[in-house]
């Protein structure tokens, strides 16, 4: 399972551009969120050997316009793409990538695991407090959790996602949404994620230097860095 950071504020590969925002391309053909300047996303896609044409599925994770900025460079390039896209998106704008791409899946809160699968071991948590969803892939090496920002909270995040599986989160990674929170506020949390067995994790975007660093002391060589260049390949 290999996990390309094409679009973040931190910076793995210095040839890389840096900007607000998130994008990861799991595999060759899955964009998880775009970030939030398109022409930055391509050109980093493509310093990586990762191209905009092969994209067949994008998976949104909420419409804030750091995760959803690059979405019509992209289309302008590849308009054979599956969107995923939650339903706190506006009925005007599902019309507006409708137009542009071959299909649009608007994913609900509904409960059934049947309706939140996406295709083969890729699903959807649904939407969460109105809001925002996350990637999921369960396979026989274990729950793979991918979130954007966790506005929802992103313990209540990966219970959701435990829940859904009855087994625990083998690597969980994206935007904490931590970057405000004190330090005590921080260790509840990753308190919190070692309760629930969350085995490696890869904090980045929005989580907070002094979050990324907490996570670091705590989840010692469990911990995977982030930032746009980084590929991680979990075996």
């Amino acid at each position: 399972m290999k996990f390309s950071i094409v679009f973040d504020n931190y910076q793995a590969n210095e040839e890389l551009e840096a900007h607000w925002g998130f994008a990861c391309v799991i595999g060759r053909s899955f964009l998880f969120d775009t970030g939030s300047y398109g022409s930055a996303l391509i050109r980093n896609m493509r310093k990586m050997s990762l191209y905009p044409e092969d994209i067949l599925d994008i998976f949104i994770s909420h419409p804030h316009w750091d995760h959803i900025g690059g979405l019509p460079e992209i289309l302008d390039v590849n308009r054979r793409t599956t969107i995923c896209v939650p339903n706190s998106c506006s009925k005007k704008y599902v019309e507006f990538l409708s137009s542009l791409s071959e299909r649009v899946v608007i994913s609900d809160s509904v409960e059934s695991l049947q309706n939140k699968k996406l295709f083969a071991d890729f699903y959807t948590t649904g939407t969460i407090n109105k809001i925002e969803q996350s990637l999921i892939i369960n396979n026989e090496h274990g729950l793979f959790l991918v979130v954007g920002c966790a506005h929802p909270g992103i313990v209540n995040i990966v219970r959701h996602a435990q829940h859904m599986f009855k087994k625990p989160i083998s690597y969980l990674i994206g935007g904490f949404h931590l970057y405000n929170k004190s330090k005590d506020e921080i260790y509840k949390t990753i308190k919190a994620l070692k309760e629930l067995d969350v085995e490696y994790v890869t904090p980045t975007h929005c989580t907070g230097d002094l979050a990324i660093e907490m996570f670091k002391d705590e989840f010692k060589e469990n911990f995977i860095s982030g930032g746009v260049g980084r590929v991680i390949e979990v075996k």
